[in-house]
């Protein structure tokens, strides 16, 4: 949602830090009240602290130039060991900021060379943060999966033999309209899951203020053979929480397919959107 940040962090001389911004939020008695001291942040950075911006406050955090520089982070996102702490500590600081206060969550390594490029960024997309905060207020993202059961392994083909011991005749045209109908039954199987999810979908888009269809996935731990037919998110009001896990319960029943639930989380999917 904002322009760049100071991406390409070059190695100083004495790594006096940058600035990494978390999220960015109201100028409120709330938010100017918020205790950060046991935010662990960014590993090997300072204090998580508050840095004002006129109406605006970022979360921010002084952490090691050298760490960040484009060489040493794109060596960490190949380690999915490393990429996930950093995730995590993002996350962290992120979520309990947001458990009290509406926030625009920035993503993972935005940097900053000092405070007042990080400040002046924050002023300058005011607008754009203000109308985010305003479209994410009272409100979070839910994670909806839909799958569709496996398909039932293939029948062991048998020729039919006539008493003498001889095939019988036309045996194997037999076999091949046998195929036809497995693969014929196996698309409309298809087909039939793929207008579940779009009926799931359509139900949740109306009691959501928004939602994205993301790119579905494959199995994610080893003999998970579903087949994942919808991966969407929806942006729901704090009231409506009960509805929609109720809703997903209903769907599930009605359809007789696997929906999974998740969240409620920071809406980061849709901060962008204004």
């Amino acid at each position: 949602m904002t322009q760049p940040p100071d991406s390409r962090i070059p190695r100083p001389p004495a790594d006096d830090g940058v600035t990494y911004v978390f999220a960015v939020c109201r100028a409120t008695r709330a938010v100017g009240a918020l205790d950060l001291a046991g935010e662990a942040g960014m590993p090997g950075g300072r204090a998580v602290r508050l840095l004002p911006a006129g109406p605006l406050t970022a979360v921010v955090q002084t952490v090691p130039a050298a760490d960040f520089t484009d060489e040493v982070w794109q060596h960490r996102l190949s380690d999915r060991t490393q990429i996930e702490r950093y995730a995590r500590a993002h996350h962290a600081v992120v979520s309990n900021v947001a458990a009290h206060a509406p926030v625009v969550p920035l993503p993972l390594a935005t940097l900053y060379h000092d405070d007042e490029r990080a400040r002046a960024r924050v002023t300058a997309e005011a607008d754009r943060f203000h109308a985010a905060l305003k479209r994410v207020a009272h409100h979070a993202e839910w994670g909806v999966k839909v799958y569709r059961a496996p398909e039932p392994g293939p029948t062991p083909y048998e020729p039919l033999t006539a008493a003498a011991g001889g095939r019988v005749p036309g045996a194997g045209l037999a076999y091949l309209n046998r195929k036809r109908g497995a693969q014929a039954l196996r698309e409309r199987r298809r087909e039939q899951a793929l207008d579940v999810a779009e009926s799931v979908d359509a139900e949740l888009r109306g009691l959501a203020a928004a939602s994205r269809r993301l790119r579905t996935h494959g199995a994610a731990l080893p003999g998970d053979d579903r087949t994942q037919v919808l991966n969407a998110t929806y942006l729901v009001a704090d009231e409506r929480a009960d509805e929609i896990r109720r809703l997903v319960r209903v769907l599930g029943d009605r359809t007789g397919s696997q929906i999974e639930l998740s969240g409620p989380w920071v809406p980061y999917s849709f901060v962008g959107e204004v």
